[in-house]
């Protein structure tokens, strides 16, 4: 996985190494994560350089994309697009070179490589890019508003992030379900859940239906009666 330190990418690790099923999880990294698990192998590499240092990782399953940034917080549109897209694109073939031929990527409500919005088109460009590849399974998720504490993984807050949640939680009973706030757990349980075989295709997964696919997970964790 990449973009491990994000809110997404947080709780994406979490579940991974916390379930079972999963050998390892390798993630790609700018710097280490400071977390010591025996499933844990990190590969330190920048994938927003221009060339990145070559790296050729261990036979994989699955993939998951969890990078992204903000214009403010890159410093340039060409800063922002080399985490939003290159970096997405670079990530996404360390994958498939490794043999993963089912990828997740973490998107933004309005992706659309059409759009006159930059945040929206480079999303979309990002999307575009992978869906060029044959992928047997590819989930984009495009969740609206996230809701985790940043604070706690040493994150700056992003600009008009809060007063937007709080604007949003005020109006929730009245925007449609795509267009609520929704956790950061929820996208990454979805994700998961849509990710598991025997789905194929491509499928895009607004806020409504993660948060459904996340019920839906954590309902089959709960032990079931004798």
């Amino acid at each position: 996985m990449a973009g491990a330190s994000g809110l997404v990418g947080q709780a994406l690790l979490a579940d991974l190494l916390g379930d079972t099923s999963v050998r390892a999880v390798h993630c790609l990294v700018r710097r280490p994560l400071g977390l010591r698990h025996d499933k844990l192998i990190e590969h330190l590499i920048e994938l927003a350089a221009p060339t990145p240092s070559p790296l050729v990782l261990p036979p994989l399953a699955v993939a998951y994309i969890a990078l992204g940034t903000t214009i403010a917080q890159a410093g340039s549109q060409a800063a922002f697009r080399a985490v939003d897209h290159d970096a997405v694109l670079r990530a996404a073939q360390l994958a498939w070179a490794a043999g993963a031929r089912r990828l997740a990527l973490v998107s933004a409500l309005g992706a659309d490589p059409e759009s006159r919005v930059f945040y929206n088109r480079v999303k979309g460009e990002a999307e575009a890019s992978l869906r060029g590849m044959a992928w047997d399974r590819l989930v984009l998720a495009r969740p609206s508003l996230l809701q985790g504490d940043r604070a706690a993984l040493g994150q700056a807050g992003r600009r008009g992030e809060g007063l937007a949640l709080r604007l949003a939680a005020a109006l929730r009973p009245i925007l449609p379900r795509h267009v609520r706030a929704i956790a950061a757990t929820d996208v990454a349980r979805g994700m998961q859940r849509a990710l598991r075989p025997p789905a194929r295709g491509t499928e895009v997964l607004l806020s409504a239906a993660l948060r459904d696919l996340a019920r839906a997970s954590r309902a089959l964790d709960q032990p079931q009666p004798a």
